[in-house]
């Protein structure tokens, strides 16, 4: 039986393109060490370029040291993933997408210190132009699998509306660890350890370029917003951050006893690629 620990996680918002990469290479090694991280969980449906994850950028997040990819409304935006998604257990796809759908519903991850973490998707239905099906009993259905001996329960709500973000948080509020809303881009100030012991942000914010617009070429998006006209999105280059939260967690209870929000900030030089040898999305 594993001995009661206190288990650190790093729950780390959207990387997007490039500069996310970049700032993700560097951000996640230094907290790993400076911090003890037992595990990183790593948003990265709009990892390439702006939209989808790629195989090849897959295997450079584990090798930056990200434990568990999320995914999101671009999962299948980029069909070399799918082997990836239906075979690999350090991915999830939103669980409340059709059955179907490819790619697994959670997933565990083992730290090196012992306890098991368990990882979940879910997507909104509100505003979102993606199938799903309802994400509260998707919850419930998924939580019901997970072996009774795994504490540490993770979730991910992929959500335009704070409403459905919070309306998740309390819903699950004692019976996951951790419950963090992505999607919006931009980091949200309500941190806070719910009623029952479950960590809760609206938004983990991005991990990308902070001078643009949600990631994009500001230029881009305000000629698009301007005339009426469309206007190809680039991803910006400018102030990458990397954001997310660090929470403490017990492994024999599940219960969370401390969350923060964290900012890693990085200078990504004119025509620099995101990490040491990222050289194609």
């Amino acid at each position: 039986m594993t001995a009661n620990l206190e288990i650190t996680l790093l729950c780390i918002g959207d990387v997007v393109g490039r500069p996310g990469r970049f700032v993700v290479s560097i951000g996640v090694p230094r907290l790993v060490k400076e911090r003890k991280i037992d595990c990183v969980i790593a948003n990265v449906e709009n990892a390439a370029a702006g939209s989808g994850l790629t195989s090849n950028l897959y295997e450079k997040f584990l090798r930056y040291g990200v434990s568990v990819m999320t995914m999101g409304d671009h999962v299948f935006r980029k069909a070399e993933i799918l082997p990836i998604l239906e075979q690999s257990d350090r991915i999830v796809r939103p669980a409340n997408l059709p059955e179907e759908a490819v790619g697994k519903q959670f997933t565990l991850f083992e730290t090196d210190a012992g306890p098991r973490v368990a990882v979940i998707q879910l997507i909104g239905r509100l505003f979102m132009n993606t199938v799903s099906n309802c994400a509260f009993h998707a919850a419930d259905a998924v939580l019901e699998r997970i072996p009774r001996d795994v504490k540490i329960i993770v979730v991910d709500m992929h959500a335009e509306a704070t409403s459905e973000k919070i309306a998740m948080g309390w819903y699950l509020d004692g019976r996951a660890s951790v419950v963090f809303g992505t999607h919006t881009h931009v980091p949200t100030a309500d941190e806070q350890l719910l009623q029952k012991g479950t960590a809760y942000i609206t938004d983990l914010g991005m991990s990308g370029p902070y001078d643009s617009v949600l990631g994009r070429r500001k230029d881009r998006v305000l000629k698009a917003l301007t005339t009426g006209m469309p206007a190809p999105f680039d991803v910006a280059t400018g102030d990458p951050r990397m954001c997310g939260i660090l929470v403490k967690v017990d492994s024999e209870t599940g219960r969370a006893s401390h969350i923060e929000r964290i900012r890693v900030e990085a200078e990504l030089e004119e025509g620099a690629h995101g990490g040491p040898t990222d050289t194609a999305d």
